[in-house]
């Protein structure tokens, strides 16, 4: 009897232990596709971690930070104006309003991230505005990636002017968020610089497929596109589709491997989960490539 009590005290004690282990976080995002894609495998990163993640989001397609203060700007002038409620019918207000976030990201359109004249002032704006809302919120910067190395078009770095290739479009890009980032005291979610460590390794990086027929390709065949982090190419309603710039499984991974690791210092050598798209090498690196950045 006395045995069978100590057991079930035992029992009890664990799953006390565990209840309060187990830490909740409400995190809010702002942001488009980019950080769509980043944070894709958060939910189940932290899940795996002990912590019960609340997330809200404010994305829109290609949406820079000039636009969400826009959005901002209209919804705070008329209220009733539907124009200032992208977000499924609400405004950033009423999405921010919404309890207490522990924290809140912000970045810029992907194709103006290499200038940093674009940040300004909506940055700041949108800092400003979230402090009014959540003044406890810790705010953070989501530096973005450059696009695949075979892209046509790089983003732009000054004004018109675009960037000749992918290593000089990160350079613009991770200049413009740290410099952003140290005007606004915030702490940046480098998922760009992971992207780069992995694109330019001899090993790990993409190399573009010379052996397939790009001019005139026959539906299914698709050219090698081992370890690459972007979408690439895929057969869309017939014809071949080139994505150079979103991030495919094994990019959103990557990704969120970061924001795991910056948000919430989690241990990514520790994680176990992975989405099946990526080799358990592959995962690896990408875990010591996330654990450099500390």
């Amino acid at each position: 009897m006395l045995l069978r009590f100590k057991i079930c005290l035992l029992v009890l004690c664990s799953i006390c232990f565990t209840v309060q282990a187990q830490t909740k976080y409400r995190l809010f995002i702002i942001g488009n596709s980019f950080s769509q894609n980043a944070a894709s495998f958060l939910p189940q990163l932290t899940k795996e971690g002990g912590i019960d993640l609340e997330l809200g989001r404010a994305e829109l397609g290609g949406c820079s930070l000039e636009r969400h203060w826009k959005l901002v700007e209209t919804a705070e002038k008329d209220t009733s104006d539907p124009a200032g409620k992208a977000y499924g019918g609400k405004s950033l207000r009423q999405l921010l309003s919404q309890g207490t976030w522990d924290m809140v990201t912000i970045q810029q359109y992907s194709l103006l991230s290499g200038d940093p004249e674009t940040y300004r002032p909506y940055a700041q704006k949108l800092y400003d505005f979230i402090k009014t809302i959540q003044p406890n919120a810790k705010i953070f910067i989501h530096q973005t990636w450059a696009y695949r190395n075979d892209a046509k078009e790089f983003g732009k770095i000054m004004g018109a002017e675009r960037a000749k290739d992918a290593k000089e479009m990160h350079q613009h890009v991770r200049a413009a968020y740290h410099t952003i980032a140290k005007e606004l005291n915030l702490t940046i979610i480098p998922v760009g610089d992971a992207f780069s460590a992995i694109t330019t390794s001899p090993t790990w990086g993409y190399k573009k497929d010379t052996t397939f027929n790009y001019e005139t390709p026959v539906s299914p065949a698709l050219p090698d596109q081992t370890n690459s982090l972007h979408m690439g190419y895929r057969w869309l309603d017939g014809k071949l589709s080139f994505d150079a710039n979103h991030a495919n499984r094994a990019g959103c991974y990557l990704g969120s491997l970061v924001w795991y690791q910056t948000l919430f210092g989690g241990n990514v050598k520790k994680v176990k989960f992975k989405p099946e798209e990526v080799s358990d090498a592959m995962a690896k690196q990408f875990k010591k490539v996330v654990r450099a950045l500390q």
